[in-house]
């Protein structure tokens, strides 16, 4: 039995090499490879020897040659070709292992260059895994050190299984394709624009090829007639919901899911103790508090009757305290960093509840999506993600009256809330707590009166709350609505033809108003 080493990757290599020569395998490589094999006094052939043919061209050239291809290619079952392999003094090839250069890495590096992008695009490696992919019946292919293990333990008790061979070949071909995405990714976002000699790299490649890995398949879609099932990035930012584990609970939904994330991500984006109740996608609550404790309590007056079965994130640990007020609700999922030990024993009585641990990245801005992507008839919209952050230093008064430093405060807690409401999207707000939103409507006016309604099913007054607008207000009758239901304090983006209307109008019912000159729509 005869098996190709030829690897970038030397993680793990040289063990496996040993575990192979234990067996009696006999030892194939190249260059580096060889060496290192060599020199820890392993019995290893180099593939220059076998083919007759030396390495060339600084490497480019080392195992694309019949010796190599036929030995992979060559199926055992067939006379014909066991006599052709006899024939050309070809000898067969049971193993490979190979990973590619590491083209991803190169260019992700600040400075990446098209020459440095060019010279790390692999072409033995990827034809040898092919090959020997193809050939799956009579060859296993090694293409990542996680199958190291596992593929000693079959040959030490007695040999590999198809079931596993053909495994390893569904695994080689899913890394051809991630790594030929990559190249091609890279190559199609490279222009040369007019009179330049120096190519630059765009926002956006001329063919867009994504790679995802199934993480489960789902009980169903957004209704029982939809199937469904649960995709990955092939490298997920820390801190995303798809790095989530469960504790406990009913296998998630495709809605709890979206839900899930809706609430994962607008919780993190804040800095205290904050909660952040979701339903249909939409922030029904969302506070900050001194803990988790506080923040969820007050968020949950904002709209105790969306809030049944709601999504409920945290940013900080869960505790005793806290557990005991949201398990008296009916909760779909519970999303937070940590819990304590005694806060899972209370969910424990609670067997349905979908209990998930996120870890906190250390920087939110690496967590989050670079670009967002939206599926249309026979394509694609694809946008870069909307991360922007709002500082005070960025807020234009607009208005005869100034906000006050607690106004300030709420104008951007407002805000961040509106960036993850549907819009069109009016959020009310005062001390950190949201106390009506209006989502997702078709007029904004109607939206700045749903919010309203909200507040006052939950009992809560709009007195002196700040609002939120995702866009401008076209016309002043909106903001007529929310300052008649007592906003004393507005942010908006501004650019409206009507702008002055509004800021006239702002004036005349003596509420201050500041633009941000950012809009957030969420469709």
């Amino acid at each position: 039995m005869n098996a190709l080493i030829s690897v970038s990757d030397k993680t793990g290599v040289l063990d496996f090499a040993k575990a192979l020569h234990a067996q009696g395998i006999k030892l194939l490589s190249t260059g580096g490879t060889a060496k290192l094999l060599a020199d820890a006094g392993l019995p290893v052939t180099e593939v220059a020897a076998l083919t007759g043919f030396p390495e060339m061209l600084d490497g480019r050239v080392k195992t694309l040659h019949p010796k190599v291809h036929g030995g992979l290619l060559a199926r055992r079952d067939m006379p014909a070709h066991m006599a052709a392999l006899a024939q050309h003094g070809i000898d067969m090839i049971d193993l490979l292992v190979v990973n590619l250069y590491p083209f991803e890495a190169t260019v992700a590096k600040p400075g990446c260059t098209l020459e440095d992008a060019i010279e790390n695009i692999d072409i033995g490696g990827p034809a040898m895994v092919r090959s020997a992919a193809k050939n799956w019946k009579d060859v296993a292919v090694l293409t990542d050190a996680s199958q190291y293990a596992g593929v000693i333990a079959e040959l030490q008790a007695g040999g590999i299984s198809q079931k596993t061979k053909f495994a390893l070949s569904v695994a080689a071909f899913n890394r051809i394709s991630q790594y030929d995405g990559a190249i091609s990714n890279y190559l199609s976002s490279i222009e040369f624009e007019a009179g330049a000699s120096v190519p630059v790299r765009t926002a956006f490649a001329t063919q867009a090829n994504s790679q995802f890995t199934k993480l489960q398949d789902l009980r169903y879609g957004e209704n029982p007639h939809q199937a469904a099932a649960f995709y990955s990035d092939l490298h997920p930012a820390p801190g995303s919901l798809v790095t989530a584990v469960q504790l406990q609970g009913k296998e998630l939904s495709y809605n709890n899911i979206a839900d899930a994330d809706a609430a994962w991500e607008c919780v993190k984006s804040f800095d205290a103790p904050a909660c952040v109740i979701v339903k249909h996608a939409n922030p029904c609550g969302v506070a900050v508090g001194q803990d988790a404790l506080t923040s969820y309590s007050k968020a949950f007056q904002t709209d105790p009757t969306s809030a049944f079965g709601g999504i409920i994130a945290f940013n900080r640990t869960v505790d005793l305290a806290a557990a005991q007020v949201v398990s008296k609700q009916f909760v779909e999922v519970l999303m937070a960093p940590d819990y304590t030990p005694e806060a899972l024993e209370v969910f424990k009585s609670k067997a349905n509840v979908r209990v998930l641990k996120i870890a906190l990245p250390t920087d939110v801005r690496v967590s989050r999506n670079t670009q967002d992507i939206k599926r249309i008839g026979s394509g694609l919209l694809i946008q870069t993600a909307d991360n922007h952050e709002l500082n005070l230093s960025d807020l234009k008064v607009v208005t005869q009256l100034h906000p006050t430093n607690q106004q300030l405060q709420d104008l951007l807690f407002a805000w961040k809330v509106a960036k993850f409401v549907k819009s069109n999207a009016i959020v009310f707000c005062k001390d950190g707590m949201t106390m009506g939103v209006g989502a997702g409507q078709m007029s904004r006016l109607d939206s700045a009166r749903i919010a309203s309604i909200k507040a006052e099913h939950a009992n809560l007054s709009l007195q002196d709350t700040v609002v939120a607008s995702d866009a401008f207000f076209p016309f002043r009758d909106g903001l007529d609505v929310v300052v008649d239901a007592g906003a004393r304090c507005v942010i908006q983006p501004g650019g409206s033809m009507r702008d002055q209307e509004v800021i006239d109008a702002a004036n005349e019912r003596g509420v201050a108003m500041v633009f941000s000159g950012v809009r957030h729509f969420r469709h």
